[in-house]
């Protein structure tokens, strides 16, 4: 450093600090100058109240750990678990002082504290040392620390971090730890001799070894020396020794994290080597070798993360940080969120998840083969034109055990991910869980509108007028949100679909008119409460949607809600909300208990046995066919697509197990079915899941609807053609339908104005509510008169077509076959008859067929084609 000259107002500032600092000296040194005057609290001077009147009590507290999480290895508990993750709060494995190294012990005693065996707590010499050199600068307050001075400050520190949540707070209490004020240091100071009363050398030591921090959220020496050199702590050479030390005073500017702090390293790390040399802790041979190793790509070899989700078993690490985000929710860990966010911090825990290791892996690899990671388009920016995730998840009925949860994107939180196959949004879980927002559910909702339809009293086999239309949707009762007005499209995702039809036709063929005709009974409202009963909410959590199209799936819901949710239903209507932690065992070996299966009977027995029926057809003959994994184990199921197939969906299972399956845009609006084997993509993963699910957990029997379900509350249709539209209108509304006369007329042989067709037919029977629809006769229809079997020639058979009022005739001529010669004598041929029915040179003929034929209906305009047998036909 160049020399400065000093002013005066400097040189007076530095004399007053340094009487200042005179002062301190002479405090600290009247109470520590020797151990004993510390142990024993003789006074020497009235300052020392100053010094007595500081808080003394400071322990050793117990390091925060690593939290342990374990996943059963099958659906039997007996075949044991499977430790899938170390999480933490801070990245430390405390190990005991026989696993240290003796190179790391020299290190940080030739650092940062030669005479650390031989002092009290507070080395006097090197506060004095340190004074001189901090006056010249300016600051009474730096340096001089022993290593228990810095194992208080590091205990400060750790207090602060396991007490508060990342944040201003905790950023504030750290601050407050690190701080040069004189109230700091004395109490510092005092603390340090506290310890020393308390704790012997070797446990301070160890300690500040298991204490310190090393860069990033890595503290204590055997996880820097697994994270800098993939080595255990009791392994490391001279040169790591000094290198791991040397961090801990500058560990911004000195980690080995980046090869940028390399030099800063280096050049701390061989005073420290020289330092080791001059205490006689290595030998000059062993100095040199050390001081050789430059600190570089070589020397240094980071380990990829042994700890933290991104680190856990490979199969499970979404289950991982799904897990990890439910902390604040675990009441055995503490009465209110921030108790129980400082108890994982501090850690220690062993968390025995739901998770079924054997069933996770079926559907992991399911998911893998079947939608690659990576299937996206870029554009020339790199940004996202469409990026296609999956999704699959499974809840057990009757407890809500969250079994599996797999996802096709692979798992990674690390700061600045750009990989498209790589994400820490998990698809399958709500925003505050996972990041993600869900995906529209398409025709899986329908079900929820199914099972509000029975609620209602109505039946499965009761007919629904779905014929494709324009509904006006101010004729919708939403009692929580209504009214709605305008026009409403509904298209059907196949063509030819729609109709009058059955409510369980409806759902075998998932038919979009036919269910919003159903809504369109219904309250919009009372749809949305079925659902909610069932768990179902917004994965970004706000309320459910309630206009007309809902019923078609416009909501955005997680794969892991609508699990739950068929859970119920497939189980009799027992609705467990999801859980994901069984039990879990502290540091100390004491069980607790993991997080309580809060059950509840959603709906009626009868109606999820209604419900179960229905989706049992849609697996064994409707939408959901290749879903179905065979087998004894019978699967129920409903498919779902929402708008312009953006997202594909798959829910069902057996009674004691449901998944969810979702193929869809993470960005962007590729259609699936484009994709290859698109529109199977869902079935693919659910058929697997399915069937590895049966083989594991079984299943019963599907029951059967009751009948009262079944048939529901509709009237049986009478006949209502020939009927005036007045009669007619009395009839139906009279049995409790709505009447409805179309604008078109139609062709009939009624008479013009008469009822001549309806919908739905007669004999059906429809659901009360259902609009009938009728179409009446113009009259145009005639029955054709039969002119082709009386032998009538073409002259009769115009006339009679054209008196039954039709004007259009054209006739065909066919030549007759030829008929055998009589025998005539010799000579009389000139006088040979003509054979009867023959015209001689072509003739009058004889009609002998006609199209349309006798008896049909045609209109006035229908050209009626006549044929007519002649001899020759020119």
């Amino acid at each position: 450093m160049s020399a400065q000259k000093s002013t005066p107002a400097g040189a007076l500032g530095a004399f007053a600090g340094m009487i200042g600092l005179s002062a301190i000296v002479g405090l600290l040194a009247t109470v520590m100058v020797t151990p004993a005057l510390a142990v024993t609290g003789m006074a020497a001077n009235n300052t020392i109240g100053i010094f007595d009147s500081l808080p003394e009590y400071i322990r050793i507290d117990p390091l925060s750990q690593r939290n342990e999480l374990y996943a059963q290895n099958t659906a039997n508990p007996e075949d044991g678990f499977t430790k899938i993750a170390d999480v933490f709060s801070e990245n430390r494995e405390e190990v005991a002082y026989d696993q240290i190294s003796p190179n790391l012990v020299n290190a940080a005693i030739a650092a940062e504290d030669r005479r650390f065996y031989t002092h009290g707590g507070v080395d006097p010499q090197g506060i004095i040392r340190a004074a001189i050199g901090n006056v010249a600068e300016g600051d009474i307050t730096g340096g001089g620390s022993t290593l228990t001075q810095q194992l208080v400050k590091n205990i400060l520190i750790n207090q602060a971090i396991t007490q508060f949540p990342p944040g201003d707070e905790r950023d504030n209490a750290v601050r407050e730890a690190q701080e040069s004020t004189l109230e700091r240091k004395l109490n510092e100071a005092k603390f340090a001799i506290a310890l020393e009363k308390e704790y012997t050398k070797d446990e301070i030591m160890l300690s500040y070894l298991n204490i310190a921090g090393f860069g990033g959220i890595t503290y204590g020496v055997e996880a820097a020396a697994q994270q800098y050199f993939g080595v255990s702590a009791s392994e490391v050479s001279v040169a790591q020794a000094a290198s791991l030390i040397a961090i801990v005073q500058r560990p911004g500017t000195r980690s080995l994290l980046s090869p940028d702090n390399y030099e800063n390293n280096q050049t701390r790390r061989d005073f420290i080597i020289r330092a080791m040399a001059e205490e006689g802790f290595i030998t000059a041979a062993e100095r040199d070798e050390a001081l050789a190793i430059p600190v570089d790509e070589n020397f240094v070899t980071l380990q990829a993360p042994r700890s933290g989700c991104i680190a856990a078993e490979a199969y499970s690490q979404f289950m991982c940080d799904y897990v990890t985000r439910l902390i604040p929710e675990l009441e055995t860990l503490g009465s209110t969120p921030e108790e129980r966010e400082a108890a994982w911090r501090q850690g220690g825990y062993q968390v025995y998840t739901t998770l079924d290791l054997s069933l996770q892996r079926v559907a992991q690899d399911a998911v893998w083969n079947t939608v690659a990671p990576d299937i996206a388009e870029l554009n020339a920016e790199g940004v996202p034109v469409y990026n296609i995730g999956a999704a699959t998840t499974s809840v057990q009925a009757g407890t809500g055990r969250i079994l599996t949860m797999a996802q096709n994107k692979r798992f990674n939180n690390s700061l600045g991910n750009t990989d498209i196959g790589f994400t820490a949004v998990n698809y399958n879980t709500d925003r505050d869980y996972g990041g993600s927002i869900g995906f529209r559910v398409g025709s899986t909702y329908k079900i929820f509108g199914l099972i509000e339809w029975l609620q209602e009293g109505r039946g499965l086999q009761e007919f629904v007028d779905g014929t494709p239309r324009v509904f006006q949707q101010a004729d919708f009762v939403d009692s929580c949100n209504g009214p709605w007005g305008g026009p409403y499209d509904p298209k059907n995702f196949a063509d030819g679909r729609g109709g009058v039809m059955n409510v369980l036709n409806a759902t075998v063929n998932s038919v979009n008119t036919t269910y919003v005709a159903i809504a369109q009974q219904l309250d919009q409202c009372g749809i949305r409460d079925a659902a909610e009963s069932l768990g179902v909410h917004r994965a970004d959590g706000g309320p459910l949607q309630t206009n007309p199209s809902a019923i078609l799936g416009t909501n955005e819901i997680a794969p892991v809600t609508m699990a739950a949710a068929f859970a119920a239903i497939q189980s009799g209507g027992l609705f467990c909300e999801p859980i994901a932690v069984d039990r879990i065992v502290d540091r100390n070996g004491s069980e607790l208990p993991g997080q309580t299966s809060e059950c509840r009977q959603a709906i009626d027995p009868e109606v999820a046995a209604a419900t179960t029926f229905a989706m049992r057809e849609v697996v064994t003959r409707g939408t959901g066919r290749a879903s179905n994994p065979g087998g004894d184990v019978p699967v129920v199921g409903k498919t779902g697509t929402a708008d312009e197939a953006l997202h594909t969906w798959m829910v069902g299972g057996s009674t004691r197990v449901a998944t969810a399956t979702w193929v869809g845009n993470v960005v962007g609006t590729r259609n699936i079915t484009t994709l290859p084997g698109g529109s199977n993509l869902r079935h693919e993963i659910t058929r697997t899941v399915f069937g590895a699910a049966n083989a594991s957990y079984g299943g019963d029997a599907i029951p059967e609807a009751p009948e009262r379900l079944l048939r529901g509350q509709g009237v049986t249709l009478p006949d209502l053609t020939g009927q005036t539209p007045e009669v007619a209108r009395g009839i139906v509304e009279g049995l409790g339908f709505r009447f409805r006369v179309e604008e078109a007329q139609v062709d009939s042989t009624l008479p013009a104005g008469i009822i001549a067709t309806q919908s739905p037919g007669p004999g059906a029977f429809v659901s009360l509510g259902t609009p009938v629809r009728v179409q009446l006769s113009n009259g145009n229809l005639i029955a054709v008169p039969d002119v082709s079997s009386g032998g009538l020639t073409p002259n009769e058979a115009r006339d009679v077509l054209r008196g039954a009022g039709f004007t259009n005739i054209s006739e065909r001529c066919q030549a007759a076959a030829p008929s055998p010669s009589p025998s005539i004598p010799p000579g009389d041929d000139d006088d040979a008859p003509t054979p009867p029915g023959n015209s001689g040179g072509g003739g009058p003929g004889v009609v002998i067929g006609q199209t349309p034929g006798a008896g049909e209906n045609a209109t006035r305009n229908t050209i009626i084609e006549i044929t007519v047998e002649r001899d020759v036909c020119r």
